[in-house]
């Protein structure tokens, strides 16, 4: 291989890293689970249809664990915290709790339902009857671009960054919650990471989002590095987003009290 099949593989691998990362911290994570944006409702609709093409993830089952996290955040019944399985247990944990998610409301679980009952939709017709499609297309894909470039490295950074979320969400629900400084006392173990912070679009801010949940912003002091609040202020100058500006966590010097329940995001 030469150098342009390595800056090739290169640029792949950052597209597609953030093609996902845009799905799951700022329409997965910040829209529809803490509702600190809204969507134009053709963008709405959109992520709704293409979100499990995209990520491989369920989005209403990912947004009922995390509410739940949220709920019971370091508590025996959070579904991955490392306070219960430690660091290396997170990954696993958070797999498991997944799937008994996306099983429970695929059978219309009224327990988890009453989670998630402002999301008008339902699982996503791939998790229900074609879980594979998703793996099939990405590979398919993956495939082409190795014959389209001439080297098989496109292809398997096409792979990378579109499989990339169990790493992501182990960064941020590990080292967020066992490694790192806090600037609220929350009643959990959350920590803001600066490596999970800057790898993750912001999302190793941990304390901070549990702090204030329903803020669209992450970072709380000008050298904390929140990228996917960047990407939120550049779509909302497109009117693709419309962030809660009233909901934004409070800047140094600002008096708030710290809000770490569900109800308030």
């Amino acid at each position: 291989m030469n150098l342009a099949d390595y800056a090739t593989g290169a640029g792949v691998l950052l597209a597609t890293y953030s093609l996902n990362l845009l799905y799951i911290t700022v329409f997965y994570h910040r829209t529809f689970t803490h509702r600190a944006l809204s969507l134009h409702p053709a963008v709405r609709r959109f992520v709704i249809v293409t979100s499990k093409w995209i990520t491989g993830l369920d989005l209403k089952a990912w947004v009922c664990m995390h509410r739940l996290h949220h709920a019971h955040a370091d508590t025996p019944q959070d579904p991955h915290s490392p306070r219960n399985v430690g660091i290396l247990g997170v990954a696993w944990a958070a797999l498991n709790s997944y799937r008994r998610i996306l099983s429970g409301l695929s059978r219309h679980d009224p327990h988890l339902e009453a989670v998630v009952p402002d999301l008008e939709f339902d699982v996503h017709w791939l998790s229900r009857h074609r879980p594979y499609l998703g793996s099939l297309a990405h590979a398919a894909i993956a495939l082409c671009l190795w014959l389209g470039t001439g080297t098989w490295l496109a292809g398997a950074m096409y792979l990378l960054g579109m499989s990339s979320h169990p790493v992501q969400g182990w960064l941020v629900n590990s080292l967020g919650h066992a490694i790192g400084y806090r600037n609220f006392d929350t009643p959990d173990d959350s920590r803001n990471n600066h490596l999970a912070a800057w790898l993750v679009w912001g999302e190793g801010l941990q304390n901070n989002h549990h702090a204030y949940p329903g803020s669209a912003r992450f970072c709380y002091h000008w050298w904390e590095m929140d990228f996917g609040y960047v990407v939120c202020r550049s779509l909302e100058a497109v009117k693709l987003v419309r962030i809660r500006h009233d909901a934004l966590m409070p800047l140094p010097g600002a008096r708030a009290e710290v809000v770490a329940n569900l109800d308030e995001s």
